[in-house]
């Protein structure tokens, strides 16, 4: 036998290794599927330039212009009319919300003034809180508007410049007037950090007790799984308060992001958004033997909710399939509070929906966590 090499060794230590890796099933789904999921969502989800934005129409008398613009405005692509008849206030409370990107506003006497000649102008209200949505729908307005008008009124020879004389389109960017990409970015990072930082530690909290060897002595405490929960996960809700502080510090007095909304419901929200996250972080544990395995269920879990949030990519530039997966993101939904409260200034009423898809997940994170908690090591 050759002692400096033998091809035997070498073939029972790969066939060694093959089976560490077969039973490790962790670590080869993650080694496959991170790969998989890449592509698909750099493929497939992932847009720059969204189109099909919804939008909301105010237009009192509803004359043969104003959908003429509205029709040409839909024909670019970038415009979706979900709310073709909303009132003032009704328009108001859906950007507010979020419901909608775009308020097209047509004054009552738009028709006349365009068989006058007399300067007719519409007014386009754009959510501007992520200035990447709203850019290229406003860059193709005043020239289609215009067209669109020309061609309702017969003089499609007219030159470009007329065509500009005809039509003035007043652009109103809410939120975000100066098109500032940190507003939009800063208050999403709080989310992302609390993400990264409050699942890692929380999911590693009782895999190290495993792999010390103090888990029995956990079991063996008159403890019940829900004092076991709270024990490990309440202390990492203190470690987020002072992230939150200091990220709320930082986006102020480095940033300046404006914050016009009420700091109490703000709080409110990050505190049960920290909730989920941390009892996410403990249910991960207990689906993992390992902190190694912990580590790699948490970036699993972290990839795709950082590309489909809405963070990084405009989340009304996927496709409808990579939207709804992203509302199954914890993440998805405190980027809409954080921003609705902080640029918008959004009451208990604007941000319902996501207060309440939050607890929804405080509920069943918590549920799950508690059935899978295992009473022995076996």
């Amino acid at each position: 036998m050759n002692r400096f090499f033998s091809i035997r060794r070498l073939a029972a230590l790969l066939a060694k290794e093959l089976i560490q890796m077969r039973r490790d099933r962790i670590t080869f789904a993650m080694m496959l599927g991170i790969p998989l999921i890449q592509l698909i969502l750099f493929g497939f989800a992932i847009n720059s330039d969204p189109k099909g934005l919804p939008a909301a129409l105010v237009a009192p008398t509803q004359d043969r212009y104003s959908r003429a613009i509205v029709s040409a405005l839909e024909l670019t692509g970038y415009y979706r009319f979900t709310h073709p008849a909303a009132s003032a206030a009704e328009a108001e409370q859906l950007i507010t919300k979020g419901d909608v990107a775009f308020v097209v506003t047509v004054p009552s006497d738009f028709g006349r003034r365009v068989e006058r000649g007399d300067y007719p102008q519409i007014l386009i209200e754009a959510d501007a809180t992520d200035p990447a949505v709203a850019s290229g729908a406003i860059s193709t307005l005043g020239t289609v508007a215009a067209e669109a008008l020309l061609r309702e009124r017969g003089t499609e020879a007219e030159a470009a410049s007329d065509a500009a004389r005809q039509l003035q389109v007043t652009v109103h960017k809410r939120y975000n007037p100066e098109g500032i990409t940190q507003y939009n970015i800063v208050p999403g990072l709080l989310g992302v950090i609390l993400q990264m930082t409050m699942v890692m530690m929380t999911s590693m909290a009782l895999t190290r007790e495993v792999e010390r060897g103090t888990m029995e002595n956990l079991l063996s405490m008159p403890a019940t799984p829900i004092e076991i929960m709270l024990g490990k996960v309440l202390p990492y809700l203190g470690v987020g308060a002072v992230q939150v502080a200091v990220v709320l510090i930082a986006a102020k007095l480095i940033f300046d992001v404006p914050f016009v909304g009420a700091l109490p419901l703000l709080l409110a929200g990050v505190f049960i958004f920290v909730a989920s996250l941390v009892i996410l972080g403990y249910l991960i544990s207990t689906a993992s033997r390992t902190q190694m395995q912990a580590m790699q269920l948490t970036f699993f879990f972290f990839l795709p909710s950082l590309l489909l949030s809405g963070f990084m990519f405009p989340y009304r530039g996927m496709p409808q399939w990579a939207q709804v997966l992203g509302e199954i993101f914890p993440l998805t939904h405190f980027l809409r509070l954080i921003r609705a409260v902080m640029l918008k200034g959004s009451d208990h009423a604007g941000v319902a929906q996501p207060m309440a898809a939050l607890v929804v997940f405080v509920t069943v994170f918590a549920t799950l966590a508690l059935l899978r908690f295992r009473r022995t090591l076996d």
